[in-house]
């Protein structure tokens, strides 16, 4: 499989609570919703929405890049409702020799706190290790980022350093901290855990 056709046919996944899927374009309202709240887009690279043409124009780049096979997102659904709460994807993949992926991910903030995030993460690295056989995933989250940055931490990811002054982003240089999960880690940790993670056929 390359990069292309992965993104292309973008497979269903899913977790106890959560449903991760390609976008749509009922996604709108739902993604205006959280993706306008400045405190959700604090540590993301992108800016809070203030219209729901911005939304609008996000969903059909997205809608776009899925047509062409180029990196987009998987919508993280709350099964309990059927609504969109947040992204998460890989912002970088490899599917060549070099065989790595980076994670991206933003929840509402209507839901931190449960759990949810992680569950997702889990969800996408035991597709990623599993499925696509990945060697390394990585995820990199700004300094400041506590939720994000424990995150990693819950699923195992080992804390590798700091890039100092990395990325310029909404007037001002950032350093970031950088964390990976190995494969090898990654078989020893899934023995005694339960990633609750199936694909839909």
């Amino acid at each position: 499989m390359t990069t292309t056709e992965f993104y292309q046919h973008l497979p269903v996944l899913e977790t106890k609570r959560l449903i991760l899927r390609p976008l749509q374009e009922s996604d709108r309202d739902d993604l205006f919703e959280y993706t306008q709240d400045d405190e959700t887009a604090r540590y993301v690279t992108w800016n809070a929405n203030q219209t729901i043409e911005q939304a609008e124009q996000f969903l059909n780049y997205v809608l776009s890049n899925y047509a062409q096979g180029k990196e987009a997102p998987w919508a993280i659904e709350w099964k309990e409702t059927g609504k969109m709460i947040g992204t998460i994807d890989f912002i970088h993949l490899l599917l060549d020799e070099n065989k790595q992926a980076e994670l991206g991910y933003a929840l509402s903030r209507q839901f931190w706190g449960k759990g949810i995030v992680t569950e997702a993460v889990e969800c996408v690295m035991t597709f990623g290790f599993e499925e696509l056989k990945l060697e390394r995933i990585q995820a990199r989250c700004m300094e400041g980022n506590i939720g994000s940055a424990r995150v990693m931490e819950k699923v195992g990811m080992t804390y590798e350093g700091t890039l100092r002054r990395l990325i310029f982003i909404k007037g001002a240089f950032h350093d970031v901290k950088m964390y990976s999960l190995l494969r090898d880690e990654y078989v020893t940790m899934r023995q005694g855990s339960e990633y609750n993670t199936k694909q839909h056929q």
